[in-house]
């Protein structure tokens, strides 16, 4: 009878951590989606066709958001997924070759610029990496000086032919809960701090 009683509590206490556990991981559903990455001007890729090295080759995205390739001539990439470039190419290539296997890597990075002007110890144009948060990105820049008005901080972003102002407040997002409005940067954005 104890023994019973003893697997029914330990079952219930197995059953209420497997519920909790399930409440507190991350659903997929409900996380942040990444976004994938899209290439940019003077990004460098490397463009490989199996089989064939004489369209096989590393190629810089012009200003004008184009690639150069042997065959297809110009090609537009700015804007796209690497997925989706290997597609475009994968289907011009078809023309000349049967079934071309084609890989696009981002082998280096370089579109992603942000400014920041203003109250910062070292204003610049910063070249990033990967994605970054505007506390990194003030970090970079050596933080805010004794004058930086902390709470009227704003994002310039240019979403298409209009230039969005998106506020920033400094001392709530380093403040305790404020984690989650320490937004992620985007290409071309400026972060002006009066």
């Amino acid at each position: 009878m104890i023994g019973r009683a003893l697997g029914v509590a330990l079952t219930a206490l197995l059953t209420v951590g497997a519920s909790d556990l399930c409440a507190q991981a991350p659903n997929a559903a409900n996380a942040d989606p990444v976004e994938e990455y899209r290439i940019g001007p003077e990004d460098t890729l490397l463009v490989s066709v199996w089989k064939n090295d004489a369209i096989s080759k590393t190629v810089p995205v012009r200003p004008d958001g184009m690639v150069s390739l042997p065959l297809v001539h110009d090609v537009r990439a700015a804007g796209l997924t690497p997925l989706e470039l290997r597609e475009v190419l994968a289907k011009k290539l078809a023309e000349y070759i049967p079934n071309p296997e084609v890989s696009v890597i981002v082998t280096e990075v370089r579109s992603f610029k942000v400014s920041v002007i203003g109250e910062v110890v070292k204003p610049a144009r910063y070249e990033l990496k990967s994605r970054t948060t505007v506390l990194d990105v003030l970090a970079l820049a050596g933080g805010l000086n004794e004058f930086a008005a902390r709470t009227r901080i704003v994002i310039l972003r240019t979403d298409g032919k209009v230039m969005r102002r998106i506020p920033f407040n400094y001392n709530k997002v380093i403040a305790a809960g404020g984690e989650r409005d320490n937004l992620s940067l985007q290409p071309g954005d400026v972060i002006v701090v009066p």
